[in-house]
């Protein structure tokens, strides 16, 4: 019988072969309920959604959506631990050792393994999965390129001429692009430690910034913070529940579901009426 002390996990890798090895392995391993087996990126994608595991084993190079492709589509507030199998050599497994996010290296070392798998077991005993999904946000601005929010180009539109409004668009400066993102499009936004992340429709756009400069850019009619690290798009919010310790729950139109701290319950009224767009 499954206990609550087992750790609830998914194996995705486009090889059958490395997922039946995983498979042997974790089940020799005692304390975890393999939940699923995905064999490719878009399988995993919404095995996560459906099934909210608190591990997934995640193969970078699958054809398709790779590994990072699969983290960057998913809500980065409930990013399950990841432990990444790939094929890398050692140079590049540096860069995911130096943030604490295990990996497996193919073809896959008995004594690697067991390391692996005791890592996993500290890190939920020291329930550290917020930090771990700092790092992962971190690891995915590096391999995805973070932006920042165009500031100049705000002003040279001419974001304060009409006060109270905002700019339709958002500009997130790439490098030497600058992307112009929709605001309309944007779900919620929420941050992960150095970094903000945008969530519009099935993609995730990484940013350094804050909170306050996306409040500043972003137009209070439509969106309001309901939380300390998030900010949600009231044209999105299809429900809003009560929880006894005076927080809400809210749901968002794709099924996402949000909480508003008891520090943002004069932000009620809002989702009541919903945006005000004149």
């Amino acid at each position: 019988m499954t206990t609550h002390t087992q750790i609830r996990t998914l194996i995705v890798d486009d090889e059958a072969l490395s997922r039946r090895g995983l498979e042997i392995r974790l089940r020799t391993a005692g304390d975890f309920e393999i939940i699923g087996q995905c064999a490719n990126g878009r399988e995993a994608i919404d095995a996560v959604r459906s099934q909210q595991p608190d591990l997934v084993f995640l193969d970078i190079q699958m054809p398709g959506l790779s590994g990072f492709d699969v983290l960057a589509q998913l809500p980065t507030d409930s990013l399950p631990m990841v432990v990444f199998v790939t094929a890398y050599d050692q140079y590049a497994i540096r860069a995911f050792e130096a943030r604490a996010i295990d990996y497996l290296l193919k073809p896959v070392d008995e004594s690697r393994f067991a390391a692996a798998v005791e890592h996993i077991r500290e890190l939920r005993q020291q329930r550290s999965a917020a930090s771990q999904r700092d790092r992962l946000v971190e690891l995915l601005a590096d391999v995805s390129g973070s932006g920042e929010i165009d500031t100049e180009d705000l002003l040279a539109r001419g974001r304060a001429a009409l006060p109270g409004a905002r700019n339709p668009v958002l500009p997130i400066r790439e490098g030497r692009e600058t992307i112009r993102l929709e605001t309309a499009a944007i779900d919620w936004i929420d941050a992960a430690g150095d970094y903000m992340c945008i969530h519009a429709g099935s993609r995730t756009h990484i940013l350094r910034g804050t909170m306050k400069e996306l409040e500043d850019a972003l137009d209070p009619r439509v969106f309001q913070r309901v939380h300390r690290s998030t900010i949600v798009n009231l044209a999105r919010v299809k429900t809003l529940r009560a929880h006894m310790n005076g927080e809400y729950f809210l749901t968002l139109d794709g099924g996402h579901e949000l909480k508003l701290s008891r520090t943002y319950r004069d932000k009620i009224e809002y989702f009541l009426k919903g945006p005000r767009l004149n």
